[in-house]
């Protein structure tokens, strides 16, 4: 049989093509590496807000979604996912990657759940804290023409008709359906909780009559300046300076205050690198006038803290609220 002698390859052709692959080889490492250190974000970033579209945290949070992207120079785009009492951020956040693409508002109530409700995520555990950007304002509004001049009223007509007075929120567990709780519960006295997903609809409801009482937070503002609801009382440490004339639940004598600060977190195991450009984006873009000026719509102002600050925040709260919870008798039962 004969036998095929191989080809002899000139030397300075075998150069030439080692060269080439070489070089093929280098580019497309180059090419890796550099899309590996490419500057975060390279694309557009997702922040959940676990209330419905049209309230007033919707709405500060789209300009400030719009002043972030201009800071970051990709889109920041907010999607709505309401109920569960502002909760619903926090299974999108437990399976998301930690890549700083996927982020959420922290509302007070994702630290209050756990304690209340068998949940399969974790507040603290399952998130990293990028920064505290406001709190919010919480009173008890009727409508304009309703015979409840104060909050003694309430009281007064829970007791004469016991079970009657129906009484809306912005959900099961939030912050007024606990705070109701405990005024009428230190009383012996009780009410037809009626929790509503968003704050547009519950203020609807409570100015047309279909309730008697409404306790929600700064969404309300428009329906007071308009005259369609009449605010009884707030439930911060001081009067408010837009409505002067109405007291706090600490004045009277309760003993409640509550603002439920919040902010926006990501998954847990966020790179630094990342959580810091985050950070000074938003702490750039929650001082911007435009988003102040919105936030003073709903008389809020700026509750800044950093990363770490906000943990630490995060971690305090977390275990008032068991607190609050056990001492209100509203702790799940294993």
């Amino acid at each position: 049989m004969a036998m095929t002698r191989p080809q002899r390859v000139d030397p300075a052709r075998r150069r030439l093509l080692g060269a080439a692959s070489a070089l093929a080889l280098g580019q497309a490492f180059g090419a890796t590496l550099a899309h590996a250190q490419a500057p975060f974000p390279t694309r557009p970033i997702t922040l959940w807000l676990p209330w419905p579209a049209g309230g007033a945290t919707d709405l500060t949070f789209r300009i400030l979604a719009d002043n972030v992207a201009r800071r970051l120079g990709q889109k920041v785009l907010v999607e709505n996912r309401g109920g569960a009492g502002g909760t619903l951020a926090m299974p999108i956040l437990q399976q998301a990657a930690p890549d700083g693409y996927t982020l959420a508002q922290l509302p007070q109530t994702a630290l209050r759940a756990p304690w209340t409700r068998k949940v399969l995520w974790d507040p603290i555990r399952d998130t990293t804290p990028i920064i505290q950007i406001s709190g919010v304002t919480f009173g008890i509004v009727v409508p304009a023409n309703s015979p409840f001049k104060g909050l003694d009223d309430l009281f007064a007509f829970a007791k004469a008709h016991p079970g009657e007075l129906t009484i809306a929120t912005n959900g099961t567990g939030t912050t007024p359906h606990v705070v109701m709780d405990d005024l009428f519960g230190r009383r012996g006295l009780s009410f037809n909780h009626v929790p509503y997903k968003g704050t547009s609809e519950q203020m609807i409801a409570v100015s047309t009559g279909q309730v008697q009482v409404g306790v929600n937070s700064n969404g309300f503002a428009p329906f007071v300046d308009s005259g369609r609801l009449r605010l009884l009382v707030t439930f911060g440490e001081h009067r408010t300076r837009r409505w002067p004339g109405v007291p706090t639940l600490k004045e009277l004598g309760h003993g409640i205050v509550a603002t439920s600060p919040y902010g926006i977190v990501g998954p847990a195991g966020m790179p630094a690198p990342v959580v810091a450009v985050l950070h000074e984006a938003f702490r750039a873009a929650m001082n911007d006038p435009a988003h102040v000026a919105e936030l003073a719509v709903y008389d809020q102002e700026l509750n800044y803290l950093g990363p770490q600050e906000y943990g630490r925040a995060l971690r305090l709260a977390y275990e008032t609220e068991r607190k609050v919870v056990e001492r209100l008798g509203l702790a799940r039962s294993e």
